[in-house]
């Protein structure tokens, strides 16, 4: 039997909420009052992608989603967009305990969610970017220290509120069989 790596149905997954990402990123991005910091509405696409689909799809969708924004900005950072690819593979690591294509996300599974998206933007913001920015390029320790707070505080209220209505909504639709298959 042939087994593949990664599903039709996780590409276009894949594809769309690369798009999603982008578009919210790049237009409904409201900033913070901090220097390249802002309420990023495409955080919580990211989070409930990588909750539907796994740990390649949030890596992926982080990855080609921040990527994209960056360039249409004029430059990719690349130190934050690692930590949105991280972000999104951990979310994801955990995506059967959510139960979101199982139509049972409720209150056991919103806690989960949120225990590891909290988790995962403290490691993404708080650890990975600002550290990656000091080695890399040289910034200074108490700017990125204070811009990874800022972003991982503005994501973990984004998700916590937007993600978890997405992922009960999404839930609650349709009927168990989802209208994208693989034929």
């Amino acid at each position: 039997m042939d087994k593949k790596f990664i599903s039709v149905k996780t590409v276009v997954a894949i594809g769309i909420g690369s798009a999603l990402m982008f578009v919210l990123m790049r237009f409904a991005a409201i900033p913070s009052g901090v220097p390249n910091t802002s309420l990023n509405l495409g955080i919580p696409i990211l989070s409930v992608f990588a909750a539907i689909f796994g740990p390649v799809a949030g890596f992926l969708i982080g990855f080609i989603g921040h990527t994209l924004t960056d360039l249409t900005w004029g430059s990719v950072w690349w130190t934050w967009v690692i930590a949105d690819a991280v972000y999104g593979l951990l979310v994801g690591i955990f995506w059967k305990a959510y139960r979101i294509e199982e139509r049972d996300f409720g209150i056991q599974q919103a806690v989960i969610f949120n225990g590891v998206q909290i988790f995962s933007n403290m490691l993404a913001w708080v650890a990975i970017a600002p550290t990656l920015d000091i080695l890399i390029y040289k910034e200074p320790i108490d700017k990125v220290y204070l811009q990874g707070l800022v972003a991982s505080s503005l994501n973990i209220a984004v998700v916590l509120v937007l993600g978890t209505l997405i992922a009960i909504g999404y839930s609650k639709m349709g009927s168990k069989e989802r209208s994208l298959k693989e034929e």
